[in-house]
């Protein structure tokens, strides 16, 4: 029998859900009317129910239901933002991708680094550390936003792939500059080259196998014994893409985008699945991701920390500005410009430049560096938190309206 403590946690964590999914679905209504992307809207809701401001919602960040809702809700956007794209656009931007998830991310943090140590005064290593835990697109925004900004197919489909792939480059290089910074290890090219190749390769080859055998068991004509199961399926593969992926110390994140793109393009294996099962999967699909993303920005929103911010907000708010109008173009520049194959127009790579926004990865990467009391974490912490609500508050509110200036608005 439950002791009565047990009974009410679970009580408390029940109102706390109530109180989320209850302001979420306002949030959402207020987020269609004014025609803006939702998460902008979570994201200041959050705020107003945190500690902060009234208190109705309290959980920390570092405690196992915080973590749950964030992995997992980041997860279900992944493989949804996956399973949202098409080979048939993938190849003709893959180089693009590539590069600016690798290099570009490596430009970012570089170029936020040296903004962070002339507008904060830290130490070059410690400079360094922020802009590699800051320079990771982050896949758990991006993906709504495409998902509400209908823009050109290509241009679409590469910030979302670059933002899956981006992380594992994030973190390698995160952990990299770390050890050196604590004195714990020596910075090798060579030792990060090869983490990223095996956290990328490892992560693929878990997602492409698990997608695979998803589609054959939910689309296959003979074999598709599960499904009506659809939801079902997706819903534990999801779970396993990551966990598998993650147990073998390899990009969880790139397990779940590349099993969503295995699933969403089941008909290039031939398989296909019932009009009506493919229907109920859609809209399951659908469902669970508005409330991964209402979770993920509210409890984000509750968690921002305003003694930080404010103790660093001018600095912090400097280096998010390079971050936002210098780092990010010069990457875009540098890494796809160059790409002739996919023959960027001035327009998308202007569009690309502008589409950046931080979230859960840096959050997560920022709260690790506290948990292990890194140098400076304090301070990495305070420009994660004001880069998140710069980037979200300024760069998603005009997502829409820059698409349409440049004329890369589908209507």
């Amino acid at each position: 029998m439950d002791s009565p403590s047990s009974i009410d946690l679970a009580k408390s964590i029940l109102q706390v859900f109530m109180v989320l999914l209850g302001f979420g679905m306002l949030a959402r209504v207020a987020a269609v009317w004014i025609k803006i992307p939702d998460i902008v809207v979570f994201l200041i809701v959050g705020i107003l129910l945190g500690p902060e401001v009234s208190g109705l919602v309290a959980i920390q960040a570092d405690s196992a239901l915080n973590q749950i809702i964030l992995i997992f809700g980041a997860c279900y956007l992944l493989f949804d933002g996956g399973a949202s794209l098409r080979f048939s656009v993938l190849k003709e931007v893959w180089i693009t991708i590539v590069v600016i998830a690798t290099l570009g991310v490596l430009v970012t943090a570089t170029i936020t680094g040296f903004a962070a140590y002339h507008f904060l005064g830290l130490p070059l290593l410690v400079a360094m550390l922020l802009g590699a835990a800051i320079a990771s697109t982050d896949p758990a925004t991006l993906v709504p936003i495409f998902r509400q900004v209908h823009v050109r197919d290509r241009v679409a489909q590469m910030v979302v792939s670059e933002s899956a792939l981006n992380d594992a480059t994030g973190a390698v290089s995160t952990f990299a500059v770390l050890a050196v910074a604590t004195g714990s290890g020596e910075f090798s090219a060579a030792t990060a080259v090869g983490d990223f190749f095996f956290q990328s390769g490892v992560g693929l080859l878990a997602g492409a196998v698990l997608g695979y055998a998803a589609a054959f068991i939910i689309g296959h004509r003979r074999f598709d014994f599960l499904a009506e199961y659809a939801p079902l399926v997706t819903l534990m593969a999801v779970m396993a893409a990551f966990l598998s992926a993650d147990g073998l110390h390899a990009s969880g994140f790139m397990a779940v985008f590349v099993f969503g793109l295995m699933l969403g393009n089941k008909e290039s294996f031939g398989f296909a699945m019932d009009s009506e099962e493919g229907r109920r999967l859609d809209e399951f699909v659908m469902t669970t991701a508005l409330i991964a993303r209402m979770l993920i920005f509210l409890l984000l929103g509750s968690q921002i920390d305003f003694r930080l911010m404010e103790k660093y907000f001018f600095g912090a708010a400097l280096v998010v500005t390079v971050f936002m109008l210098v780092a990010r173009p010069a990457a875009v520049f540098l890494c796809a410009l160059p790409d002739r194959r996919a023959k960027w127009s001035l327009e998308e790579l202007l569009f690309m430049c502008w589409t950046r926004e931080t979230g859960v990865i840096p959050a997560a990467l920022a709260g690790l560096l506290l948990g292990v009391k890194a140098p400076g974490a304090e301070v990495i912490a305070a420009v994660t938190f004001v880069a998140i609500i710069m980037t979200i508050l300024i760069q998603a509110t005009t997502t829409k309206w820059l698409a349409r200036r440049l004329g890369l608005l589908v209507e």
